[in-house]
């Protein structure tokens, strides 16, 4: 199936998408504020974004340092037999780990980077043995363990805003 063709935004979509993944947890008065329009018209473009597929989900940010000892971890993978079926079945197995963070498939020498955030160095290692050792397919792979957080984040480059309907002479 083909990919959609990226959305047309115009100036306003793109403030108003940027402001949304920085907090989603701005009120709509707020949003409305910032962007020029009111609260009302911001929770009709905020539905259209929901509805297109353009905005998937909210989510709470926790601080892992509000929660005691975290151990984050980079696991770089390679699978021994690459069948669709197995490309499947790894990513079930990520998808339903609650301890993964993200795991992306790549192109290179690895097949995928999976982040792990486990409580202590002993969880992160049996989570290791558990995911990845106890795997058959598993061709090999190694744990790179993260010292300090220097970004995190997963907003996105916007396209570049189209001009409004106005400009066309259209309302």
């Amino acid at each position: 199936m083909p990919e959609p063709p990226p959305p047309l935004l115009d100036e306003i979509d793109a403030q108003l998408l940027d402001l949304l993944q920085r907090d989603a947890g701005r009120t709509l008065h707020d949003l409305g504020e910032r962007v020029g329009l009111s609260p009302s018209a911001v929770q009709r473009r905020i539905a259209r974004y929901r509805k297109d597929g353009l905005i998937t989900r909210q989510v709470a940010v926790l601080d892992p340092h509000r929660f005691g000892p975290t151990v984050l971890a980079t696991v770089l993978v390679t699978l021994d037999q690459e069948s669709f079926e197995h490309h499947r079945a790894f990513a079930e197995r990520m998808r339903a780990n609650p301890q993964v963070q993200q795991c992306y498939q790549v192109a290179g020498p690895w097949d995928y980077v999976v982040v792990l955030a486990a409580r202590s160095m002993r969880d992160c290692s049996r989570l290791g043995d558990r995911l990845f050792k106890a795997d058959d397919n598993i061709r090999r792979y190694e744990t790179l363990l993260v010292f300090d957080t220097i970004k995190t984040g997963l907003a996105l480059p916007l396209p570049a805003p189209q001009p409004s309907r106005a400009q066309h002479g259209r309302p």
